[in-house]
């Protein structure tokens, strides 16, 4: 049954009853989760937890069969999400409200299922997405945060941020990122295009706003490194160019910690009609 195209049904006969139709479904969801205790999103070795296992894991009793979830794309360890978009395909009938609900119900309280819409076959979580985007924040305070421990990366230090600003708009338009990518990270090649990369001032927050085609491993997390450097004087501006002139990742400065980050939208063509929510995360407050 799993097997089958996702746009026919099929006909299942047993040896003693008459036949009777299977329809495939597809759903898309939306889902928030608090990164802090998982290894990321994607399914690892036994005895480490992700974030795809644990919502598979639930979805897979309400649908009384095994799910399979596919996400807009994956996340580091201690990464969160304000809308990670992702799919599943099920034989099981059941509401919606059933799905969200019972879902909800059983996920840990650091996950939760924002919406969920049935879509046709040629929906699909990370192929049909066009844009991807993130948000890194950065609380510039002396003093830590207690309540937004492990949810924003803390820098006590003064930081110029006329400069990071201007560091930021290095990023826009079509680049090999060669050195700004993990030496784990598995694309085929290195050139993504950014719409754009904002930095952007928020009371004591900043706020890093990137979105692109597409991200390779730790790219995100490399780019608030560099601009952060540059914000404690480490180096000019023009450093920027240096690094993406040398495509090497030791040509780069440090990887900025996960707690900061956020898979804040996927972007799909309009026919499918997914749900826009705010950007987040929602403690945050900010334009969109």
């Amino acid at each position: 049954i799993y097997n089958m195209p996702h746009s026919m049904s099929a006909v299942l006969i047993g040896m003693n009853s008459p036949a009777f139709e299977v329809t495939m479904q597809r759903f898309a969801v939306g889902i928030e989760f608090c990164g802090m205790q998982y290894r990321g999103w994607q399914t690892q070795q036994a005895g480490v937890v992700s974030l795809q296992e644990t919502i598979e894991q639930v979805l897979s009793k309400i649908a009384n069969e095994p799910i399979v979830l596919h996400g807009a794309g994956r996340t580091d360890a201690g990464v969160h999400a304000t809308n990670m978009v992702a799919h599943f395909d099920t034989t099981a009938m059941r509401p919606l409200r059933g799905w969200l609900m019972g879902a909800n119900s059983q996920l840990p309280k650091d996950i939760a299922i924002q919406w969920i819409k049935e879509m046709d076959a040629s929906f699909h979580a990370r192929f049909k997405a066009k844009a991807r985007r993130y948000r890194y924040v950065v609380y510039n305070n002396p003093m830590r945060p207690a309540l937004l421990h492990k949810q924003v990366t803390h820098i006590y230090q003064p930081l110029d941020v006329t400069k990071m600003m201007e560091a930021a708009k290095k990023f826009e338009g079509t680049h090999n990122f060669e050195s700004f990518r993990a030496a784990a990270c598995q694309s085929n090649q290195p050139v993504r295009h950014v719409k754009h990369c904002r930095l952007i001032q928020h009371g004591c927050y900043l706020v890093l706003d990137i979105q692109a085609d597409g991200f390779l491993h730790h790219m995100v997390r490399n780019i608030m490194g560099c601009l952060l450097e540059i914000g404690q004087g480490m180096y000019e501006v023009e450093h920027i160019d240096a690094i993406f002139a040398a495509q090497d990742r030791s040509a780069a400065g440090i990887t900025a910690p996960p707690d900061g980050l956020y898979f804040i939208h996927a972007d799909y063509p309009s026919e499918f009609e997914l749900p826009h929510l705010p950007l987040g995360p929602h403690w945050l407050n900010m334009p969109e």
